[in-house]
C-alpha cells in the first residue's frame, strides 16, 4: 500500500464543450486516484451533504437528489461507494470492482465501471459569464456518470433566480476551496489518510442466505469483542456480501476476507486474530484455503 499523499499534483488540463444553446461548459480535470477521489467525495457527501445535490444528466432527462439529513451509511465495499440517506441511496464505482469470491468481474467490465475521468466544471452563458458550478465523473467507456451540483450564488430559496446585483457570491466558497485542493494543488488535502479506506467488519443481514440465522447475535458479539480489545474498527451491517451461503457471513475489509458460519464465539475469535492473537479460523474462511 502506497503512502497517502496530501498534496495533489495538478493535471493542468482544461477542456471546453459548446452546447447547442450557445453556452460553454468548462472542465478542469483532476486525478481519479482513489486517494484523491476518496477525500473529495467524503468532504462533499459526508461533511457538506446539506450543500450538495446529486444528479444524472442525459439529453431529455435530468435527475436531481437532495439530502434532507446526513447519510446514515457511508461505506466503500468492493470498489463501490454506497451512500444511504432517507428515501434514497446511491452507488458509485470509485475503484476496481472485483466481484465476490466465486464471481470475478470480467476485466473489461471492471475497467468500464469505475471512474476514469473527473473534472470540476463551470457552465458559462453565451455572454461568457459562469452560471452553474459542480463536478462531473465519467466511466471507462467515456459515459457520463454522476454529476454533483455545488451551491449556486444566482439561486435563492426554492431555486428562484436572483437579480444580477443580488447574487450571493459567498456561496462559491466551497467550490473555490475544493478547487484549490484537488485541481490546482495550492492547499493540501485536509486528511492524513483516505477517509474511504478505514478497516471495518461487516455482517451480512440479507435474508437471501441466512433468513434463519441470528446475524444480530453475531453483530452484537463483534461489537462487544472490539470494545473489549480496545480496537478502533467499526462494526456495521451490509445488505449482501456476495457469498449467499452458510450465514451468518462476516467480511474483514482490511484483508478482504470473508468468514462463514460466524457464531458469537467465532466472532470473538475473529476479533482476537485482528488484535494479534493466534486463532485457527481455517474452517470459517471463505473460500476455504487449501
Amino acid at each position: 500500500m502506497t503512502e497517502f499523499q496530501r498534496w495533489v499534483t495538478p493535471k493542468n488540463q482544461i477542456t471546453t464543450e459548446k452546447t447547442a444553446t450557445g453556452s460553454i461548459i468548462e472542465y478542469e480535470e483532476f486525478s481519479t486516484n482513489i486517494d484523491v477521489i476518496g477525500p473529495l467525495l467524503y468532504t462533499l457527501l459526508h461533511d457538506n451533504w446539506e450543500q450538495v445535490q446529486i444528479g444524472h444528466i442525459v439529453q431529455g432527462s435530468v435527475l436531481e437528489l437532495e439530502f434532507t439529513e446526513a447519510p446514515s451509511i457511508f461505506t466503500l465495499y468492493d470498489g463501490y461507494l454506497t451512500v444511504v440517506t432517507k428515501g434514497w441511496h446511491i452507488h458509485l464505482c470509485v475503484e476496481d470492482h472485483w466481484g465476490g469470491p466465486h464471481n470475478r468481474t470480467p476485466d473489461e467490465l471492471r475497467e468500464r465501471r469505475k471512474i476514469s475521468r473527473a473534472a470540476f466544471y463551470r457552465r458559462l452563458n453565451p455572454q461568457g459569464k459562469p452560471r452553474t458550478w459542480g463536478l462531473q465523473f465519467w466511466n471507462g467507456a467515456g459515459e457520463q456518470m454522476m454529476t454533483l451540483f455545488l451551491p449556486n450564488p444566482y439561486l435563492g430559496e426554492d431555486d428562484n433566480l436572483l437579480p444580477e446585483n443580488k447574487a450571493k457570491l459567498e456561496k462559491l466558497s466551497l467550490y473555490q476551496e475544493l478547487r484549490e485542493i484537488y485541481v490546482t494543488g495550492e492547499t493540501p488535502i485536509p486528511f492524513t489518510e483516505n477517509p474511504l479506506n478505514p478497516p471495518y467488519l461487516a455482517v451480512c443481514r440479507s435474508s437471501r442466505c441466512n433468513g434463519s440465522q441470528d446475524w444480530e447475535l453475531t453483530f452484537n458479539a463483534l461489537k462487544e469483542a472490539v470494545a473489549e480489545a480496545n480496537l478502533e474498527i467499526p462494526v456495521q451491517t451490509a445488505g449482501c456480501l456476495q457469498v449467499c451461503k452458510m450465514g451468518p457471513v462476516v467480511f474483514n475489509s482490511e484483508c478482504r476476507q470473508w468468514f462463514t458460519r460466524v457464531t458469537p464465539e467465532v466472532a470473538k475469535r475473529i476479533v482476537n486474530s485482528i488484535a494479534g492473537e493466534t486463532e485457527d479460523l481455517s474452517k470459517h474462511r471463505y473460500p476455504l484455503q487449501q
